[in-house]
């Protein structure tokens, strides 16, 4: 098969032709730098105003709510760490869970270096937290509870809007932030709703461009900027906006909410497809994350397989033309399991044994027969290998 298949869209998207053709002109015609007065400039900013109009009216939000960021990555770095500066004063407490993206577990491994005091609600079996949890371990002096909308590795969708009561219920000073990089276009993410105070998302996850996000700050939220330098995004990120990369968000989330349903119903097709056949053709295959689909994310299949490494199967599935990710992370020249599947209480010989295979717009079922007819001999060949 010349046609090589795509399947890691939790990863990374391809861009959008609407998208593209949308930030041309901001790239030839309207390129100036939107803090100026001249007619380039105010060119750029019109366009800068568009983007944040665009976001908001989706998000259900004001556009002085947004702050254009250089990602998702940079958003929770941003939520984290300007709440904590901005309420010092009342606490340096904060409270996540076990399975964030690295983006959130990483910062906040720093800031406790920096005399801040984390705690880690565990999950169950399935990747979900318990909003009863969340709430027990909120203190007088918490000052933000942050919870991802959706796991990267596992796909489960996470009770939001209970975990953002029980944690107003047991303290009202306490914010709420959401890591909604992978909800976007799949799942609920309008803030009012979920009861967020703050929330991250970013665009190459929707079909738009890398290297450009934004992250929600409700009205009236303590917060201090972690970029300085300049007044730009009302003084909350500094630096010349990307105002290309942010007509890119916009169009790119405008397209996710106009195709909500048709996304969706294409992707949960052919993801329960894959995943008849997968059960019916390997043995020894275990499901992470959920039993009932419908919670989690449309597109995410992850599963373990016994007796054999992940690394190595994606090896030979790149060899056979298919493109998928593991749940497993390279780190200093070893491979360490998923701290995701570890925390879910998967066997970490079994969690070396995860493959993530998360479809997109642009798979059909021709392509996933072609991985469930090649994936079983791949299981077949490495198990064969296998000391195990």
């Amino acid at each position: 098969m010349a046609e090589r298949v795509y399947l890691d869209h939790a990863a990374t998207t391809p861009v959008d032709p609407r998208v593209v053709e949308a930030m041309l002109p901001y790239y030839y015609e309207a390129w100036g730098n939107p803090s100026g007065v001249y007619r380039e400039a105010q060119a750029a900013r019109k366009g800068l105003d568009q983007a944040h109009d665009q976001i908001a009216a989706i998000l259900e939000c004001s556009p002085n709510e947004l702050v254009i960021t250089s990602g998702g990555t940079e958003a929770d770095n941003h939520a984290l760490r300007g709440v904590a500066a901005a309420r010092a004063h009342a606490g340096k407490h904060l409270i996540s869970s076990t399975i964030e993206h690295h983006a959130i577990l990483h910062t906040l491994e720093a800031m406790q270096a920096e005399g801040y005091e984390v705690t880690l609600v565990d999950v169950d079996a399935e990747g979900f937290v318990d909003p009863a949890a969340v709430a027990a371990a909120v203190r007088d002096d918490t000052v933000l509870v942050s919870i991802m909308a959706a796991n990267n590795e596992v796909g489960t969708l996470q009770p939001l809007a209970e975990i953002s009561r029980a944690v107003k219920d047991a303290n009202p000073k306490t914010l709420v932030h959401s890591d909604a990089v992978q909800a976007a276009g799949a799942a609920e993410i309008r803030p009012d709703l979920l009861g967020l105070d703050l929330m991250s998302i970013t665009a190459h996850k929707i079909y738009g461009p890398k290297g450009v996000g934004a992250l929600y700050v409700r009205a009236r939220t303590p917060f201090a900027p972690q970029i300085i330098g300049g007044g730009q995004e009302r003084d909350r990120r500094a630096g010349t906006e990307n105002v290309a990369g942010a007509i890119g968000l916009a169009t790119a989330l405008g397209l996710a909410a106009s195709e909500y349903e048709a996304r969706n119903a294409h992707q949960r097709s052919l993801r329960d497809g894959l995943w008849r056949e997968i059960r019916e053709r390997i043995d020894c295959v275990h499901l992470n994350g959920p039993n009932d689909f419908d919670l989690r994310l449309s597109n995410n299949l992850s599963v373990c397989f016994e007796r054999v490494e992940g690394e190595s199967i994606l090896l030979q599935l790149d060899l056979d033309g298919i493109a998928a990710s593991s749940g497993s992370a390279c780190s200093t020249g070893s491979v360490e399991a998923s701290h995701v599947l570890l925390a879910m209480g998967v066997d970490e010989q079994l969690a070396h044994g995860a493959v993530r295979l998360t479809v997109g717009t642009d798979n059909d079922e021709k392509q996933l027969e072609h991985v469930a007819q090649t994936l079983p001999a791949v299981i077949e060949r490495l198990r064969a290998l296998s000391p195990v």
